[in-house]
């Protein structure tokens, strides 16, 4: 039987969580689960493709895992995500601040995988934040707050649970993910 994971992408901002899912994804064929909200589309969105976009009414059906209010609007992943991911693959990731990692790794046990990154120099996690667009006022507000604060260490909820991965030389990075996912890989079968 196939043993279904979770490769839960977790660390501070700009420790570079999306561009692991996106190589996870591009690599591995692992899917991102997609997960709801109750913000309107952006432009280019697509509905179960970027996001589930739910009313407030249909947000309120779903069994979460995790779920926040943020800027009024309602985030978050739930159980049938996941199984809309499991049934594209038996390895899929999502991308989750530490608070929600934590939650899947209490709520799911050995099903997630916590990769935790970590760039130890705060001024790059800065300049990466810089680099991807992110306005100066921006990026001084995120990083003097709580929530950033507190993804700077590795939680100790997650401690025993997570693989620590420090993230400061990508061709480094790439080499540990391909032996985490290798790992994985070998205990569903071959890799297709």
């Amino acid at each position: 039987m196939t043993t279904k994971r979770v490769f839960v992408i977790t660390g501070p901002t700009g420790s570079g969580k999306t561009t692991v899912s996106h190589y996870l994804k591009d690599h591995y064929q692992i899917p991102q689960v997609i997960t709801h909200t109750t913000r309107a589309p952006r432009d280019g969105e697509v509905d179960g493709q970027d996001y589930y976009f739910e009313t407030p009414a249909s947000f309120a059906t779903k069994h979460y895992l995790e779920h926040v209010t943020y800027s009024g609007n309602q985030y978050g992943s739930s159980r049938e995500g996941l199984a809309a991911a499991w049934e594209k693959s038996p390895l899929i990731s999502i991308v989750l601040d530490t608070a929600g990692a934590i939650t899947y790794a209490r709520e799911l046990g050995e099903q997630a995988v916590v990769v935790y990154l970590e760039v130890p120099n705060q001024g790059a996690l800065v300049e990466r934040l810089t680099k991807r667009g992110d306005h100066p006022a921006r990026i001084k507000k995120r990083v003097a707050s709580q929530e950033y604060q507190r993804d700077q260490e590795l939680p100790a909820g997650l401690v025993g649970h997570a693989t620590p991965l420090v993230n400061d030389d990508w061709q480094v990075t790439r080499q540990k993910l391909d032996a985490l996912i290798k790992q994985y890989q070998s205990v569903n079968g071959p890799a297709n």
